[in-house]
């Protein structure tokens, strides 16, 4: 809780939701937090609650591990999450929290994972909704062979804290500390990330850190009902965000209470959830420097103490923890390089130029900007996370097979043919040393339009009967076989003397 506030009342299961003048809750001398201590609760079982704030805001735990929605639990299937405690229907309104004494707790099997170098990390980004029908962490599980058999060394969930609605990319996040439930229960989150690591495998969370949509508490807290915005007295959130990048409600990365949250949230995921690192969503929002699409490429200094301060926080108690910034500068950039030098990773979208190469045609076909060290890039160190696609690009076979260079005799839109150039590229983009990330299914030549369903968060088709056509399992097999050659000579691979 932060200040101007003049009463808060727990109200929950406990208390038959009603506002008893027993469950106000303490303030501390200098008004900055409340708390209550609750008695006669009965160890093991769930309880509902919500804070209400001066008899008229009505949130959740802003810190809660798990969120109550009216509007979508009805849809969550009983064999994804079972047992779901079902809404206060009739007792209150909005979204609720839960907490648990004596909660059962996950049995770790992996105690002592050691992480991939982080100079030959093969990431396979994913989104558990469209990966299979089952949208679960256990379809993860039961996959995590077909993953395996790749070769990858890393698996980077698309973000899985709790966001609005059931549907989702995740980037409209609410709560930092509650996985959400259309996925599965959060012990079974555990228990996906410790077969990861049984495997080899790291786990690798995107997160969120630029904005929240208006369910979030941290907005409700402090809300300008005229203006429908974040109040000019929010301790978290702008009421407009200075610079280009504004989605939903812009977080201000100066203020301490933002600063607080986000490195528990960061602390939170890395003791209780072992997860080896994150990749930060629009990390160039990360700043109170006001800006344009184009003034935001310019260095910024308080942009970089921002980000550099989560680091500095994080690496010494979590060593070895994967800090990977979606920056995604104008080339050269001072500022990516300086992440670099930091200890950071970057993003480092190829998708335009490999495309090309795969259609067939020699303009913007220049791939060296995915050599870490290259002209465009510049960085000391292997530092650049390479992909020829990500969740946000145009798929590459969807290119081939539409677009492709189809003159003369040689028709880039055959399918076969637009596989083998897949296969060519796969190999010269894994041979370049530096970490790599590979999109969902591009291993199998997925060509289904990001737009497809009506816009690119939409909902898209696994088509694992993809695994039946020949030509396709070949490209997965080329894939496996390069990535193999990779992982199997780290000191050709791992070597940071290398010239295009």
């Amino acid at each position: 809780m932060r200040p101007v506030k003049n009463n808060v009342v727990v109200v929950g299961d406990f208390s038959n939701w009603a506002n008893q003048c027993v469950y106000q809750m303490n303030r501390t001398p200098d008004a900055n937090y409340y708390w209550i201590t609750l008695t006669g609760l009965t160890p093991g079982l769930e309880y509902g609650y919500q804070y209400l704030i001066d008899n008229s805001i009505r949130i959740a735990d802003p810190y809660t591990q798990k969120v109550l929605d009216p509007g979508n639990d009805p849809f969550i299937n009983a064999t994804t999450y079972p047992n779901l405690k079902p809404y206060p229907t009739g007792l209150t309104t909005g979204l609720v929290g839960i907490f648990q004494t004596a909660e059962p707790q996950y049995s770790w099997q992996v105690n002592n994972f050691s992480k991939p170098d982080k100079k030959n990390l093969v990431v396979y980004e994913l989104l558990i909704r469209d990966f299979t029908a089952e949208h679960s962490y256990q379809s993860l599980i039961d996959s995590l062979q077909y993953l395996k058999n790749i070769g990858i060394n890393a698996i980077e969930l698309m973000p899985v804290n709790e966001f609005d609605g059931n549907e989702s990319w995740g980037y409209n996040p609410s709560f930092y500390f509650a996985p959400d439930k259309y996925y599965g229960t959060k012990n079974k989150l555990k228990e996906f990330i410790d077969k990861c690591h049984l495997n080899g495998i790291a786990v690798i969370l995107d997160v969120v850190y630029n904005h929240c949509t208006g369910n979030a508490p941290q907005a409700k807290m402090y809300w300008d009902a005229v203006n429908n915005r974040p109040a000019a007295n929010n301790p978290w959130l702008n009421p407009v965000a200075p610079h280009a990048y504004a989605f939903f409600n812009d977080f201000n990365h100066t203020s301490a209470a933002t600063q607080y949250l986000v490195q528990r949230s960061l602390n939170f995921w890395l003791s209780e959830y072992r997860i080896d690192g994150y990749r930060f969503d629009l990390a160039k929002g990360f700043t109170q420097t006001p800006s344009n699409t184009t003034t935001i490429e310019n260095y910024d200094a308080s942009r970089v103490a921002n980000l550099k301060r989560y680091y500095d926080a994080t690496l010494p108690t979590y060593p070895g923890t994967y800090m990977i910034l979606e920056f995604l500068g104008t080339l050269p950039s001072q500022e990516e390089q300086e992440y670099a030098a930091h200890g950071f990773m970057l993003w480092g979208n190829s998708n335009v130029t490999y495309n090309e190469c795969t259609m067939g045609f020699a303009t913007n076909s220049n791939i060296s900007a995915v050599v870490y060290n290259s002209a465009q890039r510049g960085f000391n160190n292997p530092a650049l996370v390479g992909y020829m696609e990500s969740h946000d690009e145009e798929r590459n076979m969807y290119r081939n097979i539409t677009f492709g260079n189809a003159s003369g005799s040689y028709n880039v839109r055959n399918l076969n043919t637009a596989l083998a150039r897949a296969e060519a590229a796969t190999t010269v983009f894994f041979t370049v040393p530096g970490p790599k990330m590979i999109w969902q299914f591009g291993e199998r030549g997925y060509d289904i339009p990001l737009n497809f369903g009506g816009s690119n968060v939409a909902n898209k088709p696994p088509h694992w009967e993809y695994m039946l056509v020949p030509e396709r399992v070949h490209l997965y097999n080329t894939y496996k076989s390069v990535i193999q050659l990779r992982l199997s000579n780290p000191a050709v691979f791992n070597n940071t003397s290398f010239y295009l």
